[in-house]
């Protein structure tokens, strides 16, 4: 069964790079960070997969990632952020590229000081159901 990652960090990106709720926050959407870069941004962080095969067809749990990157006094902007990240992708539609019936639900929030004591940082993990689109069928 081929990885869900690349397609799903594609859909995520893709997705959050033109909300409205995190550009009006000033919040940019990275795969990398170029250094130096003024925060806050989010950064896409890990997935990981277990198989959720069923008889006639493969499927995936995952959990994905988020990365909020900020240097507000505190974790207000982070939360912010975080709760932009929810309304954009917690029980919304995100077409992921070979996948069907893709699910997604808001799972966690961390919220932590970085050892530069200017950075606030806010790790958010979402759960992600799918299925693998079958084979087209030739005529």
């Amino acid at each position: 069964m081929p990885s869900i990652a690349r397609p799903l960090l594609v859909a995520v990106y893709t997705k959050l790079d033109t909300d409205p709720g995190l550009t009006g926050l000033g919040a940019a959407v990275l795969d990398e960070v170029p250094e130096p870069r003024p925060t806050p941004y989010v950064l896409l962080g890990e997935v990981d997969e277990i198989p959720a095969e069923a008889h006639d067809r493969d499927g995936v749990t995952a959990t994905l990632t988020l990365h909020v990157w900020s240097r507000y006094r505190g974790y207000a902007e982070a939360a912010r952020i975080a709760d932009a990240l929810d309304a954009a992708l917690h029980r919304r539609p995100l077409a992921v590229t070979g996948w069907q019936k893709v699910s997604v639900a808001a799972a966690a929030r961390t919220y932590m000081r970085d050892p530069d004591p200017q950075l606030r940082h806010c790790v958010a993990r979402y759960r992600v159901w799918a299925e693998q689109q079958p084979p087209a069928e030739d005529d």
